[in-house]
């Protein structure tokens, strides 16, 4: 069985920029992904971790952080299809926490740049599941 835990916001700095926002300000924002391997003496797993970094017009404005994870009976084989979909999952609860939270700032309008999927190696995180 798999049980994926609430998405938690480790990390929320938000600073309002310091200039008016004009149609031409530029709002930018890179994702990283990380992956941490979980034991205990019944369960295996992994913690997944996403940061985001937004700045208008190279100015920092937030740097938000979600983790989430999953615990997984010993006896469970997961493959590069099922784990797909669990960073797909944990990324979908990572885009809703961010939807909600930015109420209230200068992204309200903005949006998380999607998932891109290419750059996740699978074959590298697969063994942390073993």
């Amino acid at each position: 069985m798999i049980e994926q835990t609430e998405m938690v916001v480790t990390n929320w700095h938000y600073h309002p920029p310091t200039k008016e926002l004009t149609e031409e300000s530029k709002i930018k924002s890179v994702t990283s992904f990380d992956v941490m391997r979980k034991r205990a003496s019944t369960k295996k797993g992994i913690a997944c971790r996403f940061t985001c970094v937004f700045k208008i017009n190279g100015e920092f404005v937030l740097e938000y952080v979600g983790e989430n994870s999953y615990v997984i009976d010993f006896e469970d084989v997961i493959d590069s299809a099922e784990l797909l979909r669990m960073i797909r999952n944990a990324f979908t609860k990572f885009n809703e926490k961010f939807d909600f939270r930015k109420l209230g700032t200068v992204l309200v309008n903005t949006s998380l740049s999607p998932l891109n999927e290419s750059i996740i190696d699978l074959n590298a995180i697969l063994p942390l599941l073993i």
